[in-house]
């Protein structure tokens, strides 16, 4: 890496995880539009062929006309390969694959519990712990051995055992979760300003503070220049509960599998006094069955269950569409993705200092959180590194809905490092989302998912 005027060039990243066909496509997008940065991407997928084809993608997208930035992407074929000399990693996997995530989404079905997405919590998002944390060991190791002054970035769910297990294995790491939930409730803030004042604001206009565990992370404050839109965005909710609020107007979330109406949130925000910053769909499966009792009850707060079966239908469409990228049959548009991983790149590298929310361990950020338990505050990115901004106390309602779920990401984390199967499925049978099944039924279906993931799984949770 070398500095050349206000621009940073020569840059070299790793991307492990190389031949996403979404996460990718939107980083390379973001880094061609981006004109303080230039250098070079290495792709490492266990997926050759996806990282070839995305290496010939991004040359494209770095050769379009509107392109502010020159990358060279190539397809590397081993960690050591990608990472050897990096400045900066970005990790961005599948854990398995969509049949693994299948059993993880419906196999709870059968005993009563729903869940919208599957990934961070709930019995889906505990299987899916115990399968990624043994991935990311072996990730770590190689940081540590081949790029251990790099900056790494994490993209991959569940978000906070990822970045967990990265300090397990290597705690000198400088590593932070990335994750775009947080955006949705300012974005909500900003359409409340537009209703009530006709303010056109952006999210980064609002000062709000941000604390919690990643996907159940609650805004605690918010501010628009000295206004303080925690009374208005009351009126707000009161106003908008019975139906929701869609800032299309078109009700979207019927059809979009990622949409919702924000009903839960505001919900939530009148109970408790602090806006629970995530979508509907991962807000609610950090709670009891409330939202998620059965498919009538999530239709009634205006969000959708994601079917595993419409991911593979989603899968075969995005196969499909980067063999036209990289055939040429479909052109190449640049257009910012509105994520925020190239901009806490150049953060770091000194082009431009940012608050925004991030992923970390608990170093007193938030004071009545575990200590080391990854939470989710905001923090200052510069050239001297990313210090996280103290919060304080979580307020008493939102902490005792947060702190079961701090202690269960620890144990699952200690229960896959140590090899404890029970353990894993204390925390199993702990998690909110299983209250109304019984400890026997429980146990059969821990034992169910742990079998339909065995591939995965350390060898202790294979017996």
């Amino acid at each position: 890496m070398r500095y050349s005027g206000n621009c940073a060039k020569d840059l070299i990243v790793a991307y492990i995880g190389g031949g996403s066909r979404d996460w990718a496509w939107c980083f390379m997008r973001d880094l061609a539009l981006e004109e303080q940065m230039e250098g070079t991407i290495r792709l490492y997928d266990i997926d050759h062929e996806a990282a070839e084809n995305n290496a010939v993608i991004g040359n494209k997208m770095s050769a379009h006309p509107d392109a502010k930035a020159r990358w060279k992407y190539t397809a590397v074929d081993s960690l050591q390969a990608a990472l050897t000399g990096a400045d900066f990693v970005i990790i961005s996997i599948l854990p398995g694959t969509f049949d693994e995530m299948e059993s993880d989404v419906h196999a709870p079905e059968k005993y009563g519990v729903y869940q919208a997405v599957g990934d961070t919590v709930g019995p889906g998002g505990i299987i899916r712990s115990l399968r990624t944390i043994p991935m990311y060991v072996p990730i770590a190791e190689a940081i540590r051995q081949y790029a251990p002054d790099a900056w790494v970035l994490n993209f991959t769910n569940p978000m906070a055992q990822c970045v967990a297990a990265l300090y397990e294995v290597y705690p000198g790491i400088k590593a932070f979760g990335c994750c775009h939930e947080v955006f949705h409730a300012m974005d909500l803030l900003c359409c409340m300003l537009h209703d009530k004042l006709g303010v056109e604001a952006q999210r980064q206009d609002l000062r709000c503070t941000v604390s919690g565990v990643n996907h159940f992370t609650w805004i605690t404050s918010a501010y628009y220049n000295e206004i303080d839109l925690f009374p208005m965005f009351a009126d707000f909710c009161r106003e908008h509960l019975e139906f929701g609020y869609d800032e299309t107007g078109h009700s979207l979330w019927r059809g979009d599998p990622f949409k919702c109406a924000h009903r839960a949130l505001m919900d939530m925000f009148l109970r408790y006094g602090a806006i629970p910053a995530a979508g509907d769909r991962h807000l609610t499966e950090f709670l009891p069955p409330w939202y998620l009792r059965n498919p009538e009850t999530v239709k009634e707060w205006c969000f959708g269950l994601t079917q595993v079966s419409w991911r593979k239908e989603d899968l075969k469409e995005r196969l499909a569409r980067s063999e036209r990228l990289r055939s040429g049959e479909e052109p190449i548009e640049l257009t910012p993705s509105g994520e925020e991983g190239h901009l806490m790149m150049k953060a770091l590298l000194g082009l431009g200092d940012m608050l925004t929310n991030v992923n970390l361990p608990n170093r007193g950020q938030i004071t009545n959180l575990p200590l080391g338990a990854v939470v989710e505050t905001n923090a200052l990115f510069n050239r001297q590194g990313v210090t996280p901004v103290m919060t304080g106390d979580l307020p008493g309602g939102p902490l005792g809905l947060v702190m079961p779920h701090a202690i269960n990401q620890k144990n699952v984390l200690k229960a896959v490092m140590e090899g404890d199967k029970e353990l894993a499925f204390h925390a199993f049978l702990n998690d909110p989302l299983m209250q109304n099944v019984n400890p026997w039924d429980a146990r059969v279906l821990y034992e169910e998912m742990l079998k339909n993931t065995a591939e995965y799984l350390p060898e202790a949770f294979k017996a």
